[in-house]
């Protein structure tokens, strides 16, 4: 059994690192409640705008769709993973990751796969397999949308020039602060509906050529937007449930320590009260 004071020492520890935890998990609940009002205020808007455009594009005849509709054959493939800066996090970066490297393996095996890092994380652990053509660690500093943009322009002009055959978004999609799903979802070319949902006799002010040429790519923009606010609230979601759990673990710990404390001064405290009576004893002899 340990001396008294390298117990005393692992409750100070233990109680320490309590402290860090339940502050962890009290600034991510804060954050997370600001992250999740963003995201659910947008996704149906985001996720409606998309299928419509979809829809419009795919009713296009011939030429006259968009250019981020065209469908050519796979060979390049650029994978935009979305991750976090920070860890402690439980498994919201690691299930990322893995995603990533199971495309690689199976759904993409034989053809050329390069990654964009948004997120710190993806970036250091993918960089050591695979080419990381650009890492945006600093879109966390300042999440806005005119920031994503530049992002989703330089992704969407690597599509028209024809660096890139396929691009794929990677990320974790908010559920609830418990549950996070890993999304491995299409940004381009534009995925196109399945059957005729734009049947209806719509009237298109100004013309479809218009509308595509103009709202597509802000589409594309709002898309990824949306990728990386899914993102940022699973982050706050997964580190409040992991710091919660590991607040959780370290008072049963500490809780552990003291009563091995108090057991081993209790031996102590009978083993000085037995040398007492044992010299009393002696003196008396």
């Amino acid at each position: 059994m340990a001396n008294l004071k390298e117990i005393r020492g692992r409750i100070t520890s233990v109680s320490s690192t309590m402290q860090i935890t339940s502050a962890m998990k009290m600034v991510s609940a804060a954050k997370l409640k600001k992250a999740q009002d963003a995201i659910t205020a947008m996704r149906p808007y985001a996720e409606k705008l998309t299928e419509l455009l979809q829809g419009l594009s795919a009713s296009m005849e011939g030429d006259s769709g968009s250019v981020y509709a065209e469908e050519r054959e796979v060979n390049n493939v650029l994978a935009v993973v979305i991750t976090s800066n920070r860890g402690l996090c439980g498994a919201f970066n690691s299930n990322v990751i893995k995603e990533a490297k199971q495309a690689v393996a199976d759904t993409y095996k034989g053809k050329q796969v390069d990654f964009v890092a948004i997120g710190r994380k993806g970036g250091e652990v993918l960089g050591k397999s695979y080419t990381i053509k650009e890492n945006h660690d600093h879109i966390f500093d300042d999440l806005t949308f005119d920031n994503v943009s530049e992002i989703a322009e330089g992704l969407m002009a690597k599509y028209v020039d024809g660096s890139y055959d396929k691009i794929v978004l990677l990320y974790n999609h908010f559920k609830n602060a418990a549950t996070q799903i890993v999304r491995n979802e299409q940004f381009l070319p534009i995925v196109p509906v399945e059957g005729d949902e734009l049947a209806s006799d719509y009237i298109f002010e100004p013309s479809k050529e218009e509308i595509i040429a103009t709202l597509i790519p802000k589409s594309l923009k709002t898309q990824l937007y949306k990728a990386v606010r899914d993102s940022f609230a699973s982050e706050h979601g997964a580190r409040m449930t992991a710091m919660h759990k590991a607040t959780d673990n370290a008072k049963e710990l500490k809780d552990q320590l003291k009563l091995t404390y108090n057991k081993a001064r209790q031996a102590a405290i009978t083993n000085e009260i037995l040398e007492i009576v044992g010299g009393a004893e002696a003196l008396n002899n």
